[in-house]
């Protein structure tokens, strides 16, 4: 578990990055390339001008300092509920109210538009709410039959 590159946070939380040669990128940000299909691989790590300065395959070959700091920061940055089960929906026409359970709770919001739920990949889709805030479902094909249902009318 070695990497070229170690991460460092300072007194002011800014994340440092230090390559193997001893150069200091102050200000580097995790950026995952696939945040649904491969959330623990295709890393990047870039500074705020875009610039990419490492990259990471896989966390788990990180060493686990450096994992743990990594994965702090990309819970801090990324807020993405997984919805785990739809417990009612106020219409099958939109906008409506939907309350879900998701995997940080119970909680409820608007569906403006059927165009608000894109699929991502074969079996995942993508729920966009009335202020932006996007909840995932990982598989539509596994989620319980009450849920499904629910899906199929806005599909």
């Amino acid at each position: 578990m070695t990497t070229d590159f170690d991460l460092k946070r300072d007194s002011f939380g800014v994340l440092h990055l230090i390559s193997a040669d001893g150069e200091v990128h102050a200000g580097v940000a995790p950026v995952r390339a696939f945040p649904i299909q491969s959330p623990d691989g295709a890393i990047a790590m870039v500074l705020g001008d875009g610039k990419e300065v490492a990259w990471i395959d896989r966390l788990d070959d990180l060493a686990p300092a450096v994992r743990t700091l990594l994965q702090e920061e990309l819970d801090g940055r990324e807020f993405m509920p997984e919805i785990l089960r739809i417990n009612e929906v106020s219409s099958f026409a939109t906008p409506c109210t939907w309350s879900v359970a998701t995997d940080r709770g119970d909680t409820g919001f608007v569906l403006k538009d059927e165009g608000d739920i894109r699929r991502i990949g074969d079996a995942s889709l993508l729920v966009a709410d009335n202020h932006g805030i996007h909840y995932l479902i990982r598989n539509m094909f596994t989620i319980d039959k009450h849920s499904r249902k629910i899906l199929d009318r806005f599909l």
